[in-house]
């Protein structure tokens, strides 16, 4: 394959991270001045949805080009393989490219390549899954063997206090560090696919000193909290699970210092990422680079009372998608933004023709560049009483909490924030009944069995009873030695 007849990809993601917490998207205290300039080079997809909002099942969606219900997961199952289909990585590899991978891979088992040629990784302190993963390595070598989490904060809460070892030492800078090497070893024969996988800004909220400093004196925009979301009796037993796993109840003041903290956690991203660009640019590759932007998923950061993700408000599912194409290109034009909606499932086939490679057949998803354009997007998160199925034709979003049925209907143009549930307005009652129709069309499985005559009826739960959070929300330990193998599904089990 010639170098030169096909650009280089850079395949950029990071951890739960919203869509709205961008510069470029008009939020008005988030600092991302590199990320908006890409946005200023290229097309901003502003309608790009996790079609299930968690982080193994989103990243089965990237690297397979699969929706849930094609690859099988809409729950988080840390133990499946990935599905034997066509992978991203192997489709690149396949046509010429060299592929590496730096950063989270989060796959089973950990040291599954899933066909990149390279993979470094960074796995947030799973060591009891079987593998010491390359930043630990790295960590060690340095003279810190098992120290990543004595910091002493939850991978999936929202305690907050600053990085405790020095600055070069941060994951942040680790995985940069290692994509800008791997830039370089590259083999100059032919071109280059890299994807570069932040952990941040998912917890641990340790944030350099230096990043939380630059927002110690700026203003966080206000708490979000819309009328359905006030009484807890009356809320589904999806909803109850979440605020029941998270039940702190933080004040204004901590409020303020969680926004903070994650605010410099995307803000030292954004800067970390002009490195991997310099790097691009001085090794004479930037013009000739395909970028795409992406996150998993986002996260409510308090929004309505709820925390982190698997939920389907805009906060948790909606995601940053920003496409760049190599200088000159016809086909992206800098600076557009594009409002049809779209998904992870879209990320293969799109960097495939930007690529100039042969399509795979029988992908979930679509080119972002051809002129296929859904009507609905739909998404689907969770089994039982955590299974929440969501509906939107990008101008309204229907939610549909089977355990209690309760449907939600929200106007995301006059209400982005998701405030005002419409269900059951009579002037949104044509709305409502299109997209529950919609949402029926897309059911399958077991959820075919909570609809009746044509109509979503879901089940009763029985009495909601909170479940104790031993795991203390995904809380590490010492390190060193590596703590016993432990059974994914067990060890990695989600609230319910």
């Amino acid at each position: 394959m010639s170098v030169a007849a096909h650009p280089h990809c850079l395949f950029i993601t990071v951890d739960q991270w919203a869509a709205a917490l961008f510069g470029f998207a008009g939020h008005p205290t988030l600092q991302t001045p590199t990320i908006d300039q890409l946005s200023r080079l290229g097309t901003t997809y502003t309608k790009a949805y996790s079609e299930s909002p968690i982080c193994i099942p989103a990243r089965r969606t990237m690297m397979t080009g699969l929706t849930p219900r094609e690859h099988g997961d809409r729950s988080y199952q840390p133990a499946a393989l990935m599905p034997k289909a066509p992978l991203l990585a192997q489709v690149f590899k396949d046509q010429g490219y060299q592929t590496a991978a730096i950063g989270k891979l989060h796959v089973f088992p950990q040291r599954n390549r899933i066909g990149f040629e390279e993979a470094l990784i960074a796995e947030e302190g799973r060591l009891n899954l079987g593998a010491i993963d390359d930043y630990d390595l790295f960590l060690a070598d340095k003279g810190f063997a098992g120290e990543q989490y004595m910091h002493g904060m939850s991978n999936n809460d929202y305690q907050t206090r600053p990085w405790h070892l020095a600055e070069p030492l941060h994951v942040t800078n680790w995985i940069t560090r290692a994509a800008c090497m791997s830039i370089k070893r590259r083999d100059p024969t032919r071109p280059g696919f890299w994807h570069v996988s932040y952990t941040h800004p998912h917890p641990p909220l340790v944030p350099l000193s230096s990043y939380l400093e630059m927002y110690r004196d700026m203003a966080m925009d206000p708490e979000v909290k819309g009328s359905w979301s006030l009484d807890f009796e009356q809320q589904p037993a999806a909803l109850k699970v979440i605020k029941s796993y998270w039940p702190a109840q933080y004040n204004s003041t901590q409020h303020l210092a969680i926004k903070r903290a994650y605010y410099a956690l995307c803000t030292h991203i954004d800067h970390q990422l002009r490195l991997i660009i310099g790097t691009l640019r001085e090794e004479g590759l930037l013009n000739q680079t395909v970028i795409l932007f992406t996150a998993d998923h986002g996260d409510m950061l308090g929004q309505h009372g709820l925390w982190a993700k698997s939920l389907f408000y805009d906060a948790a599912a909606r995601v940053p998608m920003l496409l760049i194409d190599v200088e000159g290109s016809k086909r992206v034009k800098p600076g557009s933004v594009d409002s049809r909606l779209v998904g992870l499932q879209d990320i293969m086939p799109t960097l495939l023709d930007l690529a100039g490679l042969e399509a795979v057949p029988g992908l979930g998803g679509f080119s972002m560049l051809g002129d296929v354009k859904r009507s609905v997007f739909y998404g689907e998160c969770g089994e039982g009483v955590n299974a929440s199925r969501m509906i939107t034709d990008g101008l309204h979003k229907l939610i549909w909490y089977p355990a209690n049925h309760v449907l939600q209907l929200f106007n995301l143009e006059t209400d982005p924030s998701e405030c005002h549930n419409l269900v059951n307005d009579a002037a949104s009652a044509s709305i409502q009944a299109r997209l529950q129709q919609h949402l029926i069309e897309h059911l399958y499985g077991t959820d075919l069995g909570w609809v009746k005559d044509g109509q979503l009826v879901g089940y009763e739960p029985g009495p909601f009873h909170a479940k104790s959070n031993r795991m203390l929300s995904g809380q590490r330990g010492l390190h060193y030695p590596p703590p016993p193998i432990d059974d994914p599904n067990v060890s990695a089990i989600r609230p319910a």
